[in-house]
């Protein structure tokens, strides 16, 4: 079984209702997969998914000191896990900083310097790096992830972020 990093957009409405009332935010993702499908453009995207790029993502960010968790998310939403774990939050204003940030961050700086075997040592999910090449299989997801939180930033919306 797979783990992937799952992302969903909300308003701040939203965002308020789904700290009240978790159970509503978890059929409201079920709802958007469905509304979303698998072709959806990540600018229009209600729910995103980095497959299972997440983890090798989540290494790259952490070693460039990314400034916001952008994988993981940063508040709790509920301590009731959403596949593998429970999910967290960026609010709004750390959606606009993430965003921002991410604009200047390409990802040949986010590779500068890694090799397989520091991706191999550091145990990052799957296990596929046998040779610096295998860095570039990242890359369309990043470009992604950069085009769903510059649209959520433009928004104004909060993204809710889970592993499935």
């Amino acid at each position: 079984m797979s783990m992937n990093g799952a992302y969903l957009r909300l308003t701040p409405e939203e965002l308020a209702r789904a700290l009240d009332d978790p159970e509503w935010a978890w059929g409201f993702a079920e709802e958007s997969l469905d509304e979303d499908g698998e072709g959806a453009a990540p600018a229009r995207a209600r729910h995103f998914t980095t497959g299972q790029t997440w983890h090798v993502l989540g290494f790259l960010l952490e070693r460039a000191a990314f400034p916001v968790d952008v994988v993981m998310g940063e508040e709790l939403l509920t301590g009731e896990p959403w596949g593998y774990e429970p999910p967290r939050y960026l609010a709004p204003d750390r959606v606009r900083l993430a965003a921002d940030a991410l604009r200047r961050t390409t990802y040949d700086r986010l590779v500068e310097g890694v090799g397989p075997a520091e991706l191999t040592e550091a145990e990052i999910h799957p296990q596929i790096w046998e040779s610096a090449a295998s860095l570039d299989w990242a890359r369309d997801a990043f470009a992604s992830l950069r085009e769903y939180l510059g649209a959520a930033a433009s928004a104004g919306q909060a993204v809710v972020v889970w592993i499935d």
